[in-house]
């Protein structure tokens, strides 16, 4: 009995020590868990700040951006031109609808053309147009505006007859036309402010365009005929199958029969001229032929030395310097004895060249004597 009481004690003790265990180990559960949710719950709150700094950054961003000179101005003044069309086409509507109802739409129309046309421009100058299409369409724009002023400002005269003083009305007719007149005017000086920013931004490629066009001017100035005929082969040929300055150069062959761009005939001849000029002046100045030609037929058949030898003179002679008799005979006289003179034996010396031979029996014959040429000179 009393081993079952103490197997019972020894489980009961190890029940409660397994319980206090699993208490413990469910409290640090628990206290993990805690920890990560605060962990997780600072990192949410640090990327909330985070992305509010950013969303700060970015908004300031963006109004310094937008609240750049340039920014401002561009858009004041589109601002101030909406003011202005806003101002100005009420009394148009009014002006016309009393005159005849059915004639309501005249005033935004009259409006509207001052303004399209001014977007014209802008238009224009965005797709680089000829100049005289931008002054048509400014004309066009103020004659406009011009007529919707001069509506206006009859209107604002016309309000004496609603009890307005005379004066006051003066000053509401001028006001309406200056404002009808400004909004276009304003709009066209920004297009001109923009148009000169875009210019000053870029003047490497501003001045390049400059260059061509004065370049594609003094060609179409200079070769007329080879341009015109240059537009004729571009014609003839598919669409963007040749190119302008392609078919410059086949013109240009054509005309002059030369490939090299800027030479003709007369360039070619004058060069030759003035080539042989040049050889000549260094040949007279030299003694000799310097040109090309005849340096090159020295080089390749050089001028023989004294083939013949004149009458008389023998062909063996001493292969040493001559000797003058006098101190000759001044060593005979002191005693000594002077060597002979040396002679060339047969078989020592070198063949007569053909030549040589030949002419030395023309020689024996009594021909005239020849005088061999060479490179067309005679020596």
């Amino acid at each position: 009995m009393s081993s079952w009481f103490e197997e019972r004690r020894a489980d009961k003790a190890a029940d409660a020590q397994q319980r206090r265990e699993d208490r413990e180990f469910e409290s640090k559960l628990r206290r993990e868990e805690r920890r990560e949710a605060r962990k997780d719950e600072r990192e949410e709150k640090a990327q909330r700040r985070r992305e509010r700094s950013q969303r700060r950054a970015a908004r300031a961003a963006r109004r310094e951006k937008a609240l750049t000179p340039g920014n401002v101005y561009r858009r004041g003044t589109l601002a101030l031109v909406a003011a202005s069309a806003l101002a100005s086409l009420p009394a148009q509507i009014i002006h016309f609808v009393k005159i005849y109802w059915m004639l309501f739409p005249i005033g935004p129309a009259v409006e509207g053309a001052a303004w399209v046309m001014a977007a014209g421009v802008a238009y224009a100058d965005e797709k680089k147009l000829p100049v005289w299409v931008r002054w048509v369409l400014r004309v066009l724009s103020l004659a406009a505006a011009g007529f919707a002023a001069n509506i206006n400002y009859e209107y604002g005269l016309s309000l004496t007859s609603a009890g307005v003083s005379p004066d006051n009305a003066h000053i509401a007719g001028v006001g309406l036309a200056a404002v009808t007149l400004g909004g276009p005017l304003f709009f066209e000086v920004r297009q001109w402010v923009l148009t000169l920013t875009a210019a000053v931004a870029d003047p490497k490629k501003r001045a390049e365009e400059k260059a061509r066009a004065e370049h594609e001017k003094r060609r179409r100035n200079d070769h007329k005929a080879v341009v015109k005929l240059a537009r004729k082969l571009v014609s003839a040929a598919p669409y963007g199958k040749l190119s302008f300055e392609d078919a410059f150069a086949a013109a240009w062959e054509i005309k002059y029969g030369t490939n090299l761009p800027g030479m003709t005939p007369d360039l070619h001849a004058e060069k030759l001229a003035s080539s042989k000029a040049l050889a000549d002046a260094m040949d007279a100045a030299n003694g000799s032929p310097v040109s090309t030609r005849s340096r090159l037929l020295q080089l390749l058949h050089p001028a023989p030395s004294a083939l013949i030898s004149r009458p008389g003179s023998s062909q063996v002679a001493s292969d040493l310097p001559p000797v003058s008799e006098k101190p000759q005979k001044a060593a005979q006289k002191g005693g000594r004895k002077v060597p002979p003179l040396h002679r060339r034996s047969k078989g020592d010396t070198v063949p007569f060249h053909p030549i040589a031979k030949k002419e030395a029996a023309l020689e024996r014959g009594g021909s005239p004597r020849r005088i061999p040429a060479a490179n067309g000179h005679h020596h």
